[in-house]
């Protein structure tokens, strides 16, 4: 049995060529904002007992998780934090067999006194309070 090739009636186009993937974006400096570079100077507001090293030089602002993917959660949602305590909010508590809950217990305790420290210095603002 003889086949006959099957002829097309339009020919075959070319293929576009291969796109070129863009080039990895640079890993950009974090934008130094007025909380984040008032967190110098100041005292550790996690104070995580065993941890905390108390040195107000190593003081910086320390956000709390879930920013979404590759972005980091708002200033305001930040506890000024010495270098000890960032951390190990950052992965160290596993090493000191502490949990999830009792981390993030520490962190929220140190963003409330970290957002009245802010409200005094006038860098936050509350509208509405009573």
């Amino acid at each position: 049995m003889k086949r006959t090739p099957i002829k097309r009636k339009t020919p075959i186009k070319a293929k576009a060529p291969m796109k070129r993937k863009a080039a990895p974006k640079k890993a950009s400096k974090p934008k130094m904002t007025p909380i984040r570079r008032s967190a110098k100077g100041q005292p550790c507001q996690v104070r995580v007992p065993g941890i905390c090293n108390g040195n107000p030089e190593t003081t910086v602002l320390a956000h709390l998780n879930g920013g979404g993917m590759g972005t980091k959660a708002r200033d305001i949602h930040g506890a000024f934090c010495c270098s000890a305590c960032h951390e190990w909010l950052d992965g160290g508590y596993v090493q000191t067999g502490t949990f999830r809950d009792t981390r993030d217990l520490y962190h929220l305790e140190g963003i409330v006194r970290t957002q009245r420290i802010l409200i005094e210095q006038g860098l936050i603002e509350m509208r509405g309070a009573a």
